[in-house]
């Protein structure tokens, strides 16, 4: 028996009223997206299968049941952010029974998340990122109207930092070009004001006047046709279609690896810290909730300190005689 039950599926239970209320505390009063509480959702299902596995209700639980939760969880061969990410799921839904008052302690609070290793993000040499954005301006000068586009819209996500989603819902009414200004909409509906930079303007310009008009399709919906970045079908941009513009500007580079908008986002950060900017400035730019997100940044700009210094001081070498 204890064979059979190793191996099989997990259960996925329906969830508890506290649960569902839980989920919808996440979506009206904190402003979670529809695909984050989805996540909640599938997570806590799954931790009230587990449950329901072991006889106990999900609210009885107690320290040890979420122990061995997360023990099976890594068992399964889950990535260590996917064990903790459903940790967080059901320390997030006993922290809101326990403030509700349903509960009076919260078996999770003494439950440790798994250790990860720190993700340092990827961020391209400014040389890399000139050659992306040469590649698009050539196909730009062409006349090519993808060219044009893919021009603005790069020299867009890097001068800005901003996120591929931010990009590709942008309008009209969010561009200032004369002050070269944009306003961007962040996670959980945040608004910030960003600079743009006078290149991404004057591409901005360019495919405005000349690119855009050409491309929007006449029977496009209201939301296409106030959307700064279309498709080649005259539709809003999407960030797939976005993904690929930038991977095809990377090749004719020949800049290799998995280039993204995210790898922008990163080499924009990265070389403003490079360049001097306050950490702070930065994490405003990239709209981050905390200048804690934005501190790894500056291990990328040292670690690239020391490899420059490593590289090119005479003195870098230890044990280097003379």
């Amino acid at each position: 028996m204890a064979a059979r039950s190793a191996t099989r599926a997990p259960t996925v239970a329906e969830l508890p009223i506290e649960a569902e209320g839980f989920l919808t505390h996440l979506t009206v009063e904190r402003g979670r997206s529809e695909r984050t509480v989805s996540a909640y959702r599938a997570d806590l299902r799954r931790f009230c299968g587990f449950m329901a596995d072991r006889g106990v209700p999900p609210l009885q639980a107690t320290e040890d049941d979420v122990v061995a939760w997360s023990a099976r969880l890594r068992s399964s061969g889950l990535a260590a952010s996917s064990v903790t990410r459903m940790l967080v799921s059901v320390r997030g839904l006993f922290r809101h029974v326990v403030a509700e008052g349903i509960l009076v302690t919260d078996p999770t609070q003494d439950v440790e998340l798994p250790g990860q290793p720190d993700a340092l993000p990827k961020a391209l040499s400014t040389a890399a990122v000139e050659s992306i954005l040469d590649a698009a301006a050539t196909a730009a000068a062409s006349g090519d109207l993808m060219g044009i586009r893919d021009s603005a819209l790069l020299e867009f996500l890097y001068g800005t930092g901003a996120r591929v989603s931010e990009a590709c819902g942008l309008r009209f009414g969010d561009l200032d070009m004369d002050a070269g200004l944009a306003r961007l909409l962040g996670k959980r509906d945040k608004e910030r004001v960003v600079p743009i930079g006078r290149p991404a303007v004057r591409a901005l310009a360019v495919w405005l006047d000349d690119g855009r008009p050409a491309v929007i399709n006449a029977k496009a919906d209201r939301d296409s046709l106030d959307a700064v970045f279309l498709g080649v079908r005259g539709r809003r941009l999407s960030r797939q279609a976005a993904w690929t513009a930038i991977r095809q500007r990377a090749t004719q580079a020949g800049v290799k690896g998995d280039i993204s908008p995210h790898v922008l986002r990163h080499s924009c950060a990265t070389h403003m810290l490079e360049g001097g900017a306050d950490i702070r400035t930065v994490a405003e730019m990239l709209g981050h909730a905390s200048v804690s997100t934005t501190q790894v940044y500056t291990r990328v700009a040292t670690d690239r300190l020391f490899e420059a210094y490593r590289a090119a001081h005479p003195r870098a070498t230890a044990g280097r005689r003379r």
